[in-house]
């Protein structure tokens, strides 16, 4: 199976989202603290706060992460996919452990699957799948899935309270602002359902006692509620924040990848002709970095995975050509020795290669493959 390579920590730097891999990468123990920061602060777009990010790396050898997500249907490979695969590895390989709320309960206060529990928690054993066999690291003990309708049961004497306590603090309108985290917008009607999901996952946080929350961009706002509520309550930790970038759609103009919108996705266990067909119609501009989806998934999937980027052309259109960094493929293409009828096949071939796996497992483990068959006939529901 192909891996996800872990990080050469001399090579890292935070602000070069392009992160150098090492098969070889030092163990958590010889770490130092600084060494941890650089790879736990390169999975950000954004920190809040740095300087409480390298204190806590100093004080604490195995910082809790959280990470959440709600099944609501196929998985792509933007930030729940491949993305996230990369940046959990490299929370671990910095001494981390990962919390993964499966947000079954959140799922269904959002209407995703119709509300019908018992869908959504097949598209979330369908998505522990995925990453089992993108080569997400499970094997070290540090990542935990937790479901949201388990946890909050067996401990509602301390959930529904912290709940109440962040909602009684907060007025209405401070709640409403955080529906982008639901995919929602401030002047979506809202039912109470919805609006009830901000303090619930505001208060995930303090539940999982995480130190770090590592979402993306799009979750950033909750997060900073819960920042907001430590003044509240006096509590001198704050949660740090850590937002990862989020990556476009395909199309022209689409400035989120959706499962809603089959051509501007790559599901993860698209076949190869599907993947080659959907990037080959992909929205690529010639000279024009800015925008550009085909670079970003170079830039945020392709590169950190295999610390390079391979292009085949004849001889006569330059011959084939390795990039070792987006400056150097930025420049390339922005220039015009690189064209788009060259770098989206060689794309599709990086991102297949990453797939293939995914496929495989699909194909051959019975459990996987009943759960795909049963995640695509349902409906997706925003």
């Amino acid at each position: 199976m192909e891996q996800p390579p872990t990080e050469a920590v001399e090579s890292l730097s935070v602000s070069d989202p392009q992160i150098p891999q090492s098969s070889n990468p030092s163990p958590t123990h010889l770490l130092t603290p600084e060494e941890k920061f650089q790879i736990v602060r390169s999975v950000g777009e954004e920190c809040i706060q740095e300087d409480e990010l390298l204190n806590l790396l100093t004080k604490k050898p195995e910082p809790v992460c959280y990470d959440g997500f709600e099944p609501s249907g196929r998985m792509h490979i933007a930030q729940v996919g491949v993305m996230k695969t990369i940046n959990v590895n490299k929370l671990t390989s910095a001494g981390c452990i990962v919390k993964i709320w499966i947000a079954d309960w959140f799922a269904k206060l959002n209407n995703k699957m119709g509300g019908d529990l018992k869908k959504i928690e097949t598209v979330g054993r369908y998505l522990i799948e995925i990453w089992k066999a993108v080569g997400m690291d499970l094997e070290s003990g540090k990542v935990e899935f937790l479901w949201s309708s388990k946890e909050i049961n067996a401990r509602a004497d301390e959930y529904w309270p912290l709940v109440l306590d962040i909602a009684q603090k907060n007025n209405l309108k401070r709640i409403i602002r955080c529906s982008q985290i639901m995919g929602r917008s401030e002047q979506d009607e809202l039912t109470a359902a919805q609006i009830f999901y901000p303090c619930m996952q505001c208060a995930d946080i303090f539940f999982l006692k995480a130190d770090i929350c590592q979402l993306g961009m799009d979750q950033r706002k909750v997060n900073v509620l819960a920042r907001e509520y430590c003044d509240d309550i006096k509590r001198k930790n704050k949660p740090i924040i850590l937002s990862h970038h989020m990556l476009p759609g395909l199309q022209q103009g689409q400035e989120k990848m959706s499962k809603s919108d089959p051509s501007s996705s790559i599901f993860m266990e698209d076949e190869e002709a599907e993947v080659n067909v959907k990037i080959k119609k992909a929205y690529c501009p010639p000279k024009t970095v800015e925008g550009n989806p085909c670079l970003e998934y170079i830039k945020y999937l392709v590169l950190p995975w295999f610390n390079e980027f391979t292009v085949e052309r004849s001889a006569d259109n330059g011959g084939n050509k390795t990039f070792t960094s987006f400056a150097e493929l930025t420049a390339a293409y922005e220039s015009g020795e690189l064209h788009p009828g060259d770098l989206k096949p060689a794309l599709a071939k990086s991102l297949n290669k990453i797939l293939e796996p995914v496929r495989e497992h699909f194909r051959k483990d019975s459990n996987a493959k009943e759960l795909l068959k049963r995640v695509k006939a349902y409906r997706v529901t925003k």
